[in-house]
């Protein structure tokens, strides 16, 4: 991942809520998913199309995807991460596999933005874009 104004505290902070959040979707640990989040978070996604608050994205975007999804990460290798002060901007890849109907497994790629605010050595979350990568 390309740091670009970033200190090595931002840095590395910014990577452990990557990792965290990425666990939490693996694992479909919702709380952990809400602890990573502001409460007052905007999120627009690949389901839900704008969700106004931590709760309308868990239960409209998060819990409508993460139950069909396994293996999921960031690409951190094509990530760019831009922080300045108690902000952080991150835009990166992300893959996983989706679950369809018959229980076959197919890969899924997106890419995803993230405001992150830094406060007291952790990131929370506030403003989430996740969607699908555009088919060619």
């Amino acid at each position: 991942m390309k740091f670009r104004k970033a200190s090595l505290d931002s840095e590395s902070t910014v990577r452990q809520w990557l990792l965290e959040f990425a666990k939490a979707v693996r694992s479909r640990d919702y709380a952990t998913g809400r602890s990573l989040f502001a409460e007052d978070a905007v999120g627009f996604g690949t389901v839900a199309n704008r969700c106004e608050c931590l709760k309308d994205l868990e239960s409209r975007q998060w819990r409508r995807v993460w139950g069909v999804t396994s293996d999921f990460e960031f690409e951190m290798d094509q990530g760019v991460v831009c922080a300045c002060g108690e902000l952080a901007s991150v835009a990166c890849f992300w893959r996983s596999y989706g679950c369809r109907d018959d229980g076959s497994k197919f890969l899924r790629r997106g890419r995803c933005t993230l405001l992150l605010r830094i406060e007291s050595g952790k990131c929370l979350a506030v403003h989430s874009h996740f969607s699908m990568v555009p088919a060619a």
